[in-house]
């Protein structure tokens, strides 16, 4: 019986060992959690950070040069929207704050909710291109039939080399389609 009870002793503090051991777990995963989904997360808002710092420490406008930046717009899949820039291209002085306005429209009977994903044309020009503003940071829910206009701020960076003469930004709206519970 003392061999059943040294037994059950021992069984129970190796209960207590794996439950404290769970407990720090937990606390540490808790501790990390913000961090955590910062990094593979948070890129939206690291971006947007990283964008308006860079903003800061361009303070001169190179009126010397223009970059001619075109503006596009497309819908993925069968979302039944209309997107568009309300202008198709702008010439800008790098360093230069810029304002363009995006436009999109629900053209269904329900609610939609997307994201938009920007790219540039070529590529290395995503580099140079600092958004400040922009409605691809989070994601846009319309309601039926709703319209709304969206702004985008950004500015090209002096240092661009003069061999992009001309960037394209294309955003692509893909639906975010709500995850069905099990």
């Amino acid at each position: 019986m003392i061999a059943r009870a040294m037994t059950g002793a021992a069984r129970n503090r190796l209960l207590l060992a794996k439950l404290s051991l769970a407990a720090v777990g937990m606390f540490g995963f808790g501790y990390l959690l913000a961090p955590l989904y910062d990094r593979l997360c948070g890129t939206e808002r690291a971006t947007q950070t990283a964008a308006k710092d860079a903003a800061r420490q361009i303070t001169r406008v190179d009126l010397a040069r223009t970059v001619a930046v075109q503006y596009d717009a497309n819908v993925h899949g069968s979302v039944h929207w209309s997107f568009r820039s309300l202008q198709k291209s702008s010439q800008v002085h790098p360093g230069e704050l810029v304002h363009v306005r995006y436009e999109m429209t629900n053209e269904s009977n329900e609610p939609v909710v997307g994201q938009a994903v920007p790219s540039y044309a070529p590529p290395a020009a995503a580099a140079y291109f600092h958004k400040i503003e922009c409605f691809c940071f989070q994601s846009q829910a319309l309601r039926p039939h709703e319209t709304r206009s969206m702004p985008l701020v950004f500015l090209i960076d002096p240092a661009i080399p003069g061999d992009l003469p001309t960037i394209t930004l294309s955003y692509t709206f893909f639906e975010i389609r709500p995850r069905k519970s099990a």
